[in-house]
């Protein structure tokens, strides 16, 4: 998998967000994007994923070099973030199935495991609306860590999760993410303390 940005910006009315972006993510590799609170992080790895559209440049998605659009680039992609909500009305369990039936998991693995991986087997039956912030949290980073992709985009991935789930989550990174291409949105260096490389968006204002 590779993501080839040129030239690329984001602006809202007069405001730019970021421009004149010049970068190519390679698979294998992690990237930091890092900068100050408000600066522009999330909006520039939405714009990554395919999310929101850039106001000039261009990006372009290829795996193995066959080029990809953005119309099926999401299948290869997993992302978490802060903003994206899960389905409060179903249990861990049912929620880890509804996603498995859109995106597959990785292989070898099953739900049950995965739950226990993360911590809550014993609550793998509960409503998801009954767990705390912590807990919702893990499941986030449990549907997008253990789907079968070669992209994993990481908003703030340890938000509302306290020193043990810091520690899950670098644990999961370094044992079921090391043949994807990895970007961490962040301004937390537990949160991207592993990646090779840093993008700082002032750099692109």
């Amino acid at each position: 998998m590779q993501i080839q940005l040129t030239n690329t910006g984001k602006r809202y009315n007069r405001d730019w967000i970021f421009r004149q972006c010049t970068y190519t993510f390679h698979a294998g590799n992690s990237y930091a994007i890092i900068g100050p609170n408000g600066s522009g992080k999330s909006t520039l790895l939405q714009t990554i994923a395919g999310a929101i559209n850039p106001s000039e440049g261009s990006i372009a998605f290829s795996v193995d070099g066959r080029p990809l659009t953005v119309d099926n680039f999401y299948q290869h992609i997993a992302l978490v973030a802060p903003y994206l909500e899960v389905i409060e009305e179903m249990t861990a369990t049912e929620f880890l199935q509804f996603h498995a039936a859109f995106k597959p998991l990785l292989p070898n693995i099953t739900i049950a495991e995965i739950i226990a991986i993360i911590g809550l087997e014993k609550n793998a039956n509960k409503q998801i609306r009954y767990y705390s912030s912590g807990m919702k949290q893990r499941i986030k980073l449990a549907q997008a860590i253990f789907s079968d992709t070669n992209v994993l985009l990481l908003d703030e991935p340890c938000t509302n999760l306290d020193v043990t789930g810091y520690k899950l989550y670098n644990d999961l990174i370094s044992t079921y993410c090391s043949h994807k291409l990895i970007i961490v949105s962040s301004n937390d260096l537990k949160e991207y303390g592993f990646c090779k490389s840093q993008i700082a968006i002032a750099d692109y204002k």
